[in-house]
């Protein structure tokens, strides 16, 4: 029976020393399997919980399923060979026999943008019956400044009559602060937010992440300020690249590189670069974006920057499919019955990961002007994405093709030439909308190149 919470900070202590600490992870996805696996390796005995059977087979089988995630295979090999890590599909056995639940499920948002805690109400209803008094849980979903005061507790709680937070129930909010594709390195090196609510609970997760993640860790008032941290940072991202979109369009026009005014601006001391692209994609930013917005529509608030910031984003994707179709009338081609590569579905570079891309409304657009598609993405190779078949080579998408596009910045697609590009396809169009290609070789090699913000090369 769980009862860390009754425990005083230094007996709290040496149970971390000695490894005697018990830890379920509910949900061990992208941020959820990393977690699992640094608290196991940091010698604790950790479950994780999903309801995804083959996810759990997997894990039980030493099968790493996070390819594309650099650093955990040899550390997840260990921990599931010694014991101390195994998945399974039963959760009321694995919370009830735990000190520590940790949340780390999705919060997505629905058709109308609105965000979907529906994961998050569905366990804490189960864990209202499943968990031991004295046990805490730890939410690192990412929510709303105040959804869990407000909400999550709530359903927790049920009716009080057995749990009570800040009593025998301890809830605190470390909101996951990882960047897919490098999580290891940010478990290291990125502070962790921790805001509970009630000391004692702060004190004993502040201790345990310490522990675990070798971080600095940030104390915060409560589990609200610590989702509005989260937030904030992501949403400042999401509206700066809005801004540097919106520049890009406008120097197209004006004849201005964008990308020479970038690596200008970089010298400035307080300057942050952001770069423009076909769109921001991702379980993260756009979701964040809205997660205010709706933070700020339930407090009668505008937000009228994030909201500017979303449009001009989301409207990126339309922009790319009108470089796509300028570039094709230069070259005296109509889009319709075009043949047209898309290089990268992911949403972000070598990544496996389609969540909200923006190479999804490019290849709807592109279709519904009558051209076809070919796609191509190492992360997905002979797979359906999309309602479309992958191709299986880099080869295989452009040879013949009358435009390609770049959606996604990955590695093998920096090391394309442009000379290969005008070699490969029939038509020499090229859309680079991630700015990877030099626009001095795609000049010599004779494409003719469009870019989000780059100086047209024409004929």
């Amino acid at each position: 029976m769980a009862k860390i919470l009754a425990l005083d900070l230094n007996e709290i202590k040496q149970m971390i020393r000695t490894g005697n600490i018990r830890v379920c992870v509910v949900g061990v996805g992208r941020i959820g399997l990393p977690t699992a696996i640094s608290c196991a390796n940091s010698r604790f005995s950790t479950v994780g919980y999903d309801i995804n059977a083959k996810l759990v087979h997997m894990i039980n089988s030493g099968e790493y399923p996070l390819k594309d995630e650099p650093g955990f295979d040899e550390m997840f090999y260990k921990v599931v060979r010694d014991k101390k890590l195994h998945a399974t599909i039963d959760g009321k056995e694995a919370v009830s026999n735990s000190d520590i639940v940790i949340l780390s499920l999705p919060t997505p948002m629905d058709k109308n943008n609105v965000p979907d805690y529906s994961a998050l109400i569905s366990v804490g209803r189960q864990l209202n019956q499943w968990l031991e008094p004295s046990a805490v849980v730890i939410v690192e979903s990412t929510v709303e400044p105040g959804f869990i005061e407000n909400e999550l507790i709530t359903v927790i709680e049920g009716d009080g009559q057995r749990l009570s937070a800040g009593k025998n129930l301890g809830v605190a909010a470390c909101p996951e602060t990882a960047n897919p594709g490098q999580i290891l390195r940010d478990f290291e090196v990125v502070p962790r937010l921790v805001g509970a609510m009630d000391e004692k609970t702060a004190k004993i997760v502040e201790e345990i992440y310490r522990h675990v993640f070798k971080a600095e860790i940030l104390s915060l008032p409560d589990c609200k300020t610590a989702n509005a941290a989260k937030l904030t940072a992501n949403v400042f991202r999401d509206v700066n690249i809005a801004f540097v979109n919106e520049l890009a369009i406008l120097f197209e026009k004006l004849g201005i590189d964008i990308m020479t005014v970038l690596k200008a601006c970089d010298q400035k001391y307080n300057f942050e670069t952001h770069y423009p692209g076909a769109g921001v994609g991702g379980p993260c930013l756009p979701v964040n974006s809205y997660q205010l917005l709706n933070s700020g529509k339930l407090l009668n608030g505008k937000l009228k920057i994030v909201r500017a910031a979303r449009e001009i984003n989301e409207h990126m994707p339309h922009h790319v499919v009108e470089l796509l179709v300028d570039a094709l009338n230069e070259a005296k081609k109509a889009v319709k019955e075009s043949t047209v590569a898309i290089l990268g579905v992911s949403y972000k570079p070598d990544v496996k990961d389609i969540q909200l891309s923006p190479a999804e409304d490019i290849i709807k657009e592109i279709l519904g002007l009558g051209a076809k598609i070919r796609i191509y993405d190492p992360f997905f190779k002979a797979a359906d994405v999309f309602s479309q078949k992958t191709e299986n080579s880099l080869f295989d998408a452009i040879t013949g093709a009358d435009a390609t596009i770049i959606v996604t910045a990955h590695k093998e697609f920096r090391d394309v030439s442009p000379s290969l590009l005008k070699e490969k396809m029939k038509t020499p169009v090229l859309i680079d909308a991630r700015g990877i290609i030099d626009t001095t070789s795609a000049r010599k090699s004779g494409l003719i190149l469009r870019g989000i913000g780059r100086q047209f090369i024409r004929k």
